[in-house]
């Protein structure tokens, strides 16, 4: 499938990071950008950013948590022109910590509720128009622990492992229809989700190198967008392996707690 410069972008989680980044980069004239994120001072700073880039900037503060007020935004969205593409990338993490004493359920909650439920929310309210106007793409940022569940973040690799599915099968369903599907699998990324992950973060890199990869690879069309390519061909080997050698590996390498600890104590 031949696809066209995007002329209208939606990005989510805009604020930092990834989002913040992919923002930047796709800035230009004659170009739209649709921000969202729950930080204002720094959508504004992006904003005035992005504008200096010749871009026309609409930013909008939406907890994607919030179900009525997700739904509005959704509502005023979808009475517009539909975006071009649209980058599904805010999300949350939690972890067990190092000393495993688990997630509370409020913030497994929040994990999926903003890096799963959100996501298709957003998608299926966009869908109808993109279909109707034969074209469009949709863009999922997962992550490459979709390919195989850390011990020290299950509801975040949960998460992102059916967001990956989910991707997967919109692209094959969609892509007759013209509309483009493509799943980004990122590694380690500096953001201040990157900070607080209590294990070893290899070839981390800089969002911008990022969004690069990523920006260049969906002109592409390109099904799965996963980088660095050493860590990803390492955890892709992680899901083909035995679960056991893998989980083995995963704890001499640091990526499980530390101890057992008792759960009351």
């Amino acid at each position: 499938m031949k696809l066209s410069e995007p002329n209208k972008i939606l990005i989510t989680g805009a604020a930092g990071g990834i989002g913040a980044a992919l923002a930047q980069a796709y800035a230009s004239p004659g170009r739209t950008l649709i921000l969202q994120g729950r930080d204002l001072i720094s959508l504004h700073a992006l904003t005035r950013q992005c504008e200096r880039s010749g871009a026309k900037v609409e930013t909008q503060q939406v907890e994607l948590t919030d179900a009525p007020q997700l739904t509005d935004w959704l509502k005023r969205l979808q009475q517009q022109a539909p975006p071009d593409m649209v980058i599904v990338n805010a999300g949350v993490s939690s972890d067990v910590g190092r000393l495993g004493r688990g997630e509370p359920w409020p913030a497994i909650r929040q994990v999926l509720d903003v890096n799963l439920i959100s996501a298709m929310s957003l998608v299926e309210t966009l869908l109808p128009a993109m279909r109707q106007r034969g074209s469009g793409q949709i863009v999922l940022v997962s992550s490459l622990s979709a390919y195989f569940g850390l011990p020290l973040t299950p509801s975040y690799c949960a998460s992102k492992a059916a967001l990956k599915a989910y991707g997967e099968a919109l692209r094959g369903w969609l892509g007759p229809y013209g509309i483009a599907v493509n799943v980004v699998l990122p590694g380690f990324v500096a953001s201040t989700m990157s900070e607080r992950f209590p294990g070893p973060k290899p070839f981390i890199m800089p969002p911008q190198r990022a969004a690069t990869i990523i920006k260049r690879s969906l002109a592409r069309n390109r099904a799965r967008i996963a980088f660095p390519a050493p860590l990803s061909w390492g955890m892709w080997w992680l899901g083909i392996l035995p679960p056991d050698l893998s989980l083995w590996l995963l704890r001499h390498l640091g990526y499980a707690p530390v101890s057992h600890c008792d759960p009351d104590a």
